[in-house]
């Protein structure tokens, strides 16, 4: 077993503790701890023989769509779905060389086959140095044949819990409190590195969806350029009209689709939801990313939460698979325009059936939902009935 190291403290809100070291190969490593953790200060060193770092991606620029698209031939040797005894995201013992070396309560690390990488190797324990880095968000959107840059950014993986199973709504309430402060401080670290544009945060859920993980984990992505899904949502702002969000928290507040409704916070069924299951969770109060979510709203969020996916799980025997988006405002635009929310999507439109996207919606964007939006809510709120979430 590796020797341990005491690593400073960094006090984060509602009594969280962040720890900063690094692994084996320059990686960036960040344990969270729990308000009123047991663990000690002390985090066993990285000691394993690992790899180089492999390049830092490219990216080519599709000039029918003008989006660009990441070319990551490292991620394709990526982990696949290991037994238990080998799960590379809990913590190391003699006989399972992970990436956590200790054991923790929330970790947050630089991923080994990242869809984005490091710009310069001075700050980044020796990866490669970016050779043709984004030259800010005009290059992004400028127009050409045969375009690319190299994929500058970071992806993150967010280890919610040390145990080998489960998801973030298996968490306790504590629990999802740490990770909500983690989400926070990573956005305001993420945010501030050269060239980022936009911060991520997302769990996908079950192997419906592909994941190759069974551990309890999520990601953050942090871009280069502002994402597709994102200028479209700016696109519809600047149509709307700048209180769009206002208007659509008091339409939706009135309809038949709110499925939970808080003082901080309001999730709903939306009024043209696409897949089987979807749901929204946004702030009453502008919040562009969650920096700037106050103490009460935080506190809020993680029950709130949690009891929603729960009564996403309850809607049928098995777990329900998903895709948990937090939609952030980019870094340098729409601050004012685009609100922190998250869009929950599952294709399970039957206990044993799966929405599959095929030619009109896979190839034209040209979505059928098979499921009302008011049926859905109406079955979710009856599924959110036979949920708790303890104190």
């Amino acid at each position: 077993m590796t020797a341990p190291e005491s690593l400073a403290a960094v006090a984060l809100g509602a009594g969280v503790v962040k720890r900063s070291t690094h692994l084996a190969d320059g990686r960036e490593l960040i344990y969270f701890d729990d308000a009123g953790t047991s663990l000690p200060p002390e985090r066993r060193v990285d000691q394993r023989e690992l790899d180089p770092r492999p390049d830092t991606a490219t990216m080519r620029r599709d000039v029918l769509t003008g989006e660009w698209i990441t070319v990551a031939a490292n991620r394709q040797n990526r982990v696949m779905l290991p037994p238990a005894e080998f799960d590379p995201l809990a913590p190391q013992t003699e006989t399972n060389p992970s990436e956590v070396p200790n054991v923790y309560d929330v970790a947050v690390f630089e991923n080994r086959s990242p869809s984005l990488g490091p710009a310069l190797a001075a700050a980044t324990g020796g990866a490669p140095q970016a050779d043709d880095a984004p030259r800010g968000l005009d290059d992004t959107t400028a127009p050409g044949l045969g375009r690319t840059r190299t994929a500058i950014g970071r992806c993150e993986v967010v280890c919610f819990s040390p145990e080998r199973s489960g998801s973030f709504g298996t968490q306790s309430v504590a629990r999802a409190r740490t990770v909500i402060e983690a989400w926070a401080d990573r956005t305001a670290a993420l945010s501030a590195l050269p060239g980022v544009e936009q911060v991520f945060p997302f769990e996908n859920r079950g192997e419906a969806i592909g994941v190759t993980l069974h551990h309890p984990h999520g990601q953050i992505y942090s871009y280069p350029y502002v994402t597709p899904r994102t200028q479209a949502l700016l696109r519809q702002v600047e149509a709307e009209g700048s209180d769009l969000w206002e208007r659509i928290i008091a339409f939706e507040a009135e309809g038949p689709r709110v499925v939970l409704s808080g003082e901080h916070w309001i999730a709903y069924v939306p009024f043209a939801a696409r897949w089987p299951v979807e749901v929204h969770l946004v702030p009453r109060r502008h919040a562009a990313d969650f920096t700037e979510l106050t103490a009460e709203e935080r506190d809020e969020l993680a029950p709130l939460y949690l009891r929603l996916l729960r009564g996403v799980d309850a809607l049928y025997d098995t777990p329900t698979p998903y895709i948990a988006a937090w939609h952030q405002a980019p870094v340098s635009v729409g601050r004012d325009a685009l609100r922190l929310h998250l869009q929950l999507t599952s294709p399970r439109r039957g206990a044993d059936k799966l929405k599959f996207l095929a030619g009109s919606e896979a190839a034209m964007g040209a979505w059928t939902a098979e499921i009302p939006a008011e049926v859905q809510a109406e079955r979710l709120r009856a599924a959110l009935e036979t949920v708790e979430v303890p104190a």
